[in-house]
């Protein structure tokens, strides 16, 4: 009796180290940070959360061994979050910038996306950059597009005037209703936003400041960082994240432009 005990005894311990259908050892929960308000990237649907990021997070984080607790929040929010450590990343189309490395740790990238400016199809007098001297334009605050189209602005000497929003839906809600005349987002994102809106929205100008998207980490969670990295580079590899990003975005936005 005491034999099939101990028997027993070692069964439930194996798998207790075992959390999921595909036998990866359970390394317990991560909590990522995301807007919820970034579609296609991050949205709800029927009170679920979904999206590229989301779905793409989830698969790779399944693949590393860990289960995913979401936080949501506004894009200049998150970043602080993660900074205090209430977040272990954020899965919300974060931009790999110089600056941006010298504070965290990143994985490789699994998407790579472009700055591009839309407007108001009403808006027949905007059709090139230099159509927007004088204009409004807008990003998000805290977002790499936003820092990246007021440097685009002074390179160029555009002369259009730059303003935040604390999200996106605030701003597009904006540009329909011609009190803003640009919005800068990526141009997958954009391209997505044109889809759905249909003959509201078109671009103006060509993408620029491509760069790579990647979940960033504190140094503080190096282990982490490269559990994920893991599993991201098998997803790249096997074409899981190109499906999904044909899903959502009609287009494979994960190679390298």
């Amino acid at each position: 009796m005491k034999k099939i005990l101990t028997f027993l005894l070692i069964g439930l311990i194996v798998l207790a180290g075992c959390s999921n259908d595909s036998g990866k050892k359970d390394k317990g929960t991560i909590v990522a940070g995301t807007t919820g308000q970034s579609y296609p990237n991050s949205y709800e649907k029927d009170g679920k959360l979904v999206g590229y990021d989301i779905e793409a997070f989830e698969k790779i984080a399944n693949e590393a061994g860990y289960k995913v607790k979401w936080v949501k929040a506004d894009f200049s929010g998150l970043m602080g979050q993660l900074e205090s450590g209430r977040i272990d990343t954020i899965a919300n189309a974060v931009a790999t910038t110089d600056e941006r490395k010298e504070k965290y740790l990143f994985t490789d990238a699994y998407s790579y996306i472009g700055s591009q400016i839309i407007t108001s199809s009403k808006n027949k007098d905007i059709n090139s950059y230099k159509d927007l001297k004088g204009k409004k334009v807008a990003g998000v605050l805290g977002s790499n597009h936003t820092e990246a189209l007021e440097n685009f602005n002074k390179e160029n000497n555009y002369g259009f005037k730059t303003k935040t929003y604390e999200n996106r839906e605030g701003a597009l809600l904006d540009l329909e209703n011609q009190r803003l005349d640009g919005y800068v987002n990526s141009d997958s994102v954009s391209a997505a936003d044109k889809n759905k809106r249909g003959k509201e929205i078109k671009f103006v100008g060509k993408p620029f400041n491509v760069v790579g998207t990647s979940f960033p980490f504190t140094k503080e969670n190096k282990d982490l960082k490269e559990d994920i990295d893991k599993g991201v580079k098998k997803l790249k590899k096997d074409g899981t994240l190109s499906d999904l990003s044909d899903k959502y975005f009609g287009t494979d936005t994960t190679k390298e432009k």
